[in-house]
């Protein structure tokens, strides 16, 4: 089924089948070494790596805090599930209207300006965050159910929602901005190392702020995410490249091409199917990735924050291995029945986190966790941004992230609920076992089985290094 990959040439070459002097390892790096060796590239890299990155070093802070904000009994358990699904929450409303708009503002928009605007938005919370957990203003608010909340706590939950919302926005403008400076065949080899590289800072992040949790504190750690957000404003400040979209049509009013993009992913029957799958799949991941730090602490019996970092960090490099290898492999055509894999084994995985108690099996088995939506991410969005008019680009990828993204929330909150009622391992199984479910729906979906599309050489070459080199990719035929 898996074949070996494609390459995309420099001028002069043959792009598939060329015989080249080089070893099987290097005919699978030379892509990536192609796209490296691009200023405009490696500088738009950087900014989404950056940007990327950094919530989830933020996150890290806010789950270990809050979990930790109570006391170790069961009462106190109870009470930190529902503050960590509180969390996620708070930013519901603000994060789905900025996902339902995001797109329409990156078609309408100079996108570079628009990433510009909203990571420093981003950048602003983190450190309005970190002023919070310094000051901890005192006092409790009690709720029903079992539920209180320090001060301090609730102080969090819009600052978070601001940080969320941001980041929101950004996603897809980033997203539609990158056929603007690859080609076609380029794109799956442009993701793994967007994504790859994501998640390499991600890594290096968690486990730093993880482990200046215990040496420095809550507020000081924050300082890393405030960095990186402050890195993506450097990175776009210096990009040579216009992303400003190009369109053939003039602007019409605002909510009637928000409204458009929604009707394009109804009229593409398979853009639509894994949209509503990703909207289950993201609801039993919340369900159960939500309680982490409880799972550390009550599954794993383990009592130092570095250990959530170490469990996020071995599911992002997992991720990294999984945007990188599947690049390795022909996709393009079958894109479709190797997304329906990816979710399939992305269940699996998640119930055999519930199923083990020791860091030695879980460590492994998460990193397995991100393989899959590592692969499954590249794939995707290489499918898209190479079956979509780049006019719509960014509106497709936003009400793709409000299908996907719409019931995370509530999958927050009902692990929180599903967990104080049972257990945390007994939250991992259910997510795990549902998300196996979808895997195999997604599989049974003619439409979605026949998504793919045919890598070709269209689109940007290298571009110089001259001030206002403009890589430009030509958008593909519905």
């Amino acid at each position: 089924m898996l074949r070996g990959t494609f390459r995309r040439g420099s001028p002069g070459r043959k792009v598939l089948g060329s015989a080249l002097p080089s070893s099987q390892g290097d005919e699978h790096l030379s892509p990536f070494r192609e796209l490296l060796a691009r200023g405009p590239f490696r500088t738009f890299l950087t900014a989404g790596a950056a940007s990327f990155a950094a919530p989830t070093s933020s996150l890290v802070v806010l789950l270990w805090t809050i979990a930790t904000a109570y006391p170790d009994t069961g009462a106190g358990h109870t009470a930190a599930a529902y503050a960590l699904a509180f969390l996620g929450l708070s930013s519901t409303i603000p994060t789905l209207a900025a996902a339902v708009f995001s797109g329409t503002l990156a078609d309408r928009a100079d996108r570079r300006r628009l990433m510009q605007e909203v990571n420093l938005l981003a950048l602003f919370a983190t450190a309005a965050i970190a002023f919070v957990l310094y000051l901890r203003p005192g006092g409790v608010v009690v709720g029903g159910g079992g539920f209180y909340a320090p001060v301090w706590v609730l102080a969090t939950f819009p600052l978070w929602a601001v940080e969320t919302t941001a980041v929101t926005i950004f996603r897809p403008t980033f997203n539609s901005s990158l056929p603007r400076l690859v080609g076609r065949a380029e794109l799956g080899s442009a993701n793994g190392l967007v994504y790859a590289s994501a998640v390499g800072v991600l890594v290096a992040g968690s486990l730093t702020t993880s482990a200046a949790l215990g040496w420095v504190g809550p507020a000081p750690a924050l300082l890393l995410p405030i960095a990186l957000f402050a890195l993506t404003t450097v990175a776009l400040a210096v990009l040579r490249a216009d992303l400003a979209p190009r369109r053939e049509r003039p602007p019409r009013r605002f909510l009637s091409e928000a409204a458009d993009g929604y009707r394009y992913l109804f009229r593409r029957r398979e853009l639509l199917e894994i949209t509503l799958s990703a909207l289950v799949v993201n609801f039993f991941s919340a369900v159960a990735f939500v309680e982490l730090a409880l799972y550390v602490q009550v599954g794993l019996a383990l009592s130092n924050a570095v250990f959530v970092g170490a469990m996020l960090s071995a599911g992002s490099l997992g991720s990294a291995v999984g945007t990188l290898v599947i690049n390795r492999w022909r996709f393009e055509a079958r894109a479709g029945r190797f997304l329906a894999a990816f979710t399939l084994l992305q269940g699996l995985s998640v119930v055999g986190l519930g199923l083990v108690h020791s860091p030695w099996l879980a460590l492994p088995i998460m990193f397995l966790f991100g393989v899959f939506p590592g692969m499954f991410t590249t794939v995707f969005l290489a499918t898209i941004q190479a079956t979509v008019p780049e006019d719509r680009l960014g509106r497709v990828l936003a009400a793709d992230e409000v299908g996907s993204y719409g019931l995370v929330p509530f999958g927050q909150y009902a692990g929180g609920v599903l967990t104080a009622a049972t257990s945390v391992d007994a939250t991992y199984l259910v997510a795990g076992a549902g998300t196996v479910a979808i895997g195999g729906l997604m599989a049974a979906l003619p439409h979605l089985r026949r998504l793919g599309f045919t890598p070709t050489d269209e689109g940007a070459s290298a571009p110089s290094e001259g001030p206002g080199a403009t890589p430009v990719a030509d958008g593909p035929s519905p």
